[in-house]
């Protein structure tokens, strides 16, 4: 038996399938965080801190660029188990 045409029913799912994606596609969004002036001042990020800290990343970023940045594995390691230790415990 050979069925010619379309069938309503499949004409209705593939209607409704291309609805679905087309809503996904306008809805689509992005994370976002924002945090409130209010927090950053509890946090102390007043400026201060963000020039100091601005200052240590490009000391490091020069000692990696030359060469003469050394990894100590064992102070590494050692903090990373207390962080883990206290944040559990």
């Amino acid at each position: 038996m050979k069925i010619q045409g379309s069938h309503p029913l499949l004409n209705a799912y593939k209607n409704q399938f291309h609805q679905q994606n087309n809503a996904k596609k306008k809805y689509v969004q992005s994370d976002k965080l924002d945090i409130s002036l209010e927090a950053k001042k509890l946090h102390g990020k007043d400026g201060v801190y963000e020039i100091e800290r601005a200052k240590y990343v490009d000391q490091i970023k020069d000692r990696i660029q030359s060469g003469k940045y050394k990894i100590d594995y064992e102070v590494t390691a050692r903090k990373m188990v207390d962080f883990w230790t206290n944040r559990f415990y």
